[in-house]
């Protein structure tokens, strides 16, 4: 049996090409004992796949030349040697870009069998690692607070919609940042209260005017310069959550401008916290359960913009940067 795999062939300035990596097959070999092979289904994409493929020191050692690319996915057991996982199992984890997998899972825990009840594209997104990230960040670090103003930027995309719904649950104010006319649209459908749309308008000048009671809470997925304005309008005791930072194109050649009013932080006794979804993933079960309640009820809406063919992995990681994606952006391999 052979494998068909994407491995980096030199490190990526800006948008990635297909030239930046190679794609090669290769035998498969005997599985060893607590060993198990999935086949890939689905891959999840992420902006921080593209900071990976940077030789920078992160929170996970970079991609080197010759690895297949990291990112997680579904895969079906199709052969096991490890008594916890049967064949025909779904297993969640760090497939790679990649048609096959063979991994030993007890040496790697964020693998992990998941339930056959959604639809795999869901489970990648709110009910995966895009759910757990916005319910942490949200809940557990902005506390928001019945009647507070919750600022969501990126919030169409797979991370922040789900940050800016659960917002609303909690009773507050939300304003949501987003990019073009359908993108707005669906924020306000899902019940945002405010929607500015930074392709058709000058955000910097729009936030003030529509965050007329200053800011509670900011989960920021973009930084640089939005991060700056926002902290001019920041309240007392706001908390200011560090998920993303879009506006970098996670490209280790090129930094943006960042905000130069820090100072701001210390007037209204404010904190500002940076935070990874790994750091949580032992508690998944705490957010998954709550997150899939709401889901089930139709409190949160979800949208998920599936790609297809494991040729077009390079492609599809562009579209998180040029505004193509919307929603949570996975690809049917």
């Amino acid at each position: 049996m052979e494998n068909t795999k994407w491995v980096l062939k030199e490190r990526p300035i800006g948008l990635v090409k297909d030239s930046d990596f190679e794609l090669i097959k290769e035998e498969i070999s005997e599985l060893k004992d607590q060993e198990i092979l999935l086949e890939n289904l689905y891959l999840s994409f992420d902006p921080t796949q593209r900071m990976w493929l940077n030789d920078m020191p992160g929170y996970l050692p970079p991609v080197q030349i010759g690895e297949v690319v990291r990112s997680g996915g579904v895969g079906k057991v199709v052969d096991s040697k490890h008594a916890d996982y049967k064949v025909g199992d779904l297993v969640f984890g760090f497939v790679g870009w990649q048609s096959h997998c063979l991994v030993a899972p007890t040496q790697d825990e964020r693998f992990r069998v998941i339930p056959d009840i959604l639809p795999l594209p869901t489970l990648l997104n709110v009910l995966g690692t895009t759910g757990i990230t916005a319910y942490y960040g949200l809940v557990e670090l902005g506390d928001p607070k019945p009647g507070e103003t919750v600022l969501v930027s990126g919030a169409a995309g797979a991370t922040g919609s789900v940050a800016a719904q659960i917002a609303k649950l909690k009773g507050c104010n939300v304003i949501g940042i987003a990019g073009g006319e359908k993108k707005c649209q669906w924020l306000k459908d899902c019940g945002i209260d405010e929607v500015i749309d930074y392709k058709n308008s000058n955000v910097h000048e729009e936030l003030p005017k529509v965050a007329k009671n200053g800011i509670d809470v900011y989960f920021d997925n973009v930084g640089g310069e939005l991060l700056e304005t926002v902290l001019f309008l920041i309240n007392i005791n706001a908390r200011v959550l560090l998920c993303g930072g879009i506006s970098s194109g996670y490209d280790a050649t090129k930094l943006p401008d960042g905000p130069k009013n820090l100072f701001s932080l210390i007037i209204n006794r404010a904190t500002m916290q940076g935070f990874l979804v790994l750091d949580y993933l032992p508690h998944a079960e705490k957010a998954l359960e709550e997150i899939g309640t709401w889901v089930m009820e139709g409190k949160i809406k979800h949208i998920e913009d599936v790609q297809e063919g494991l040729e077009n992995c390079p492609k599809t990681l562009n579209r998180l940067f040029t505004g193509q994606n919307f929603g949570k952006q996975v690809l049917k391999i």
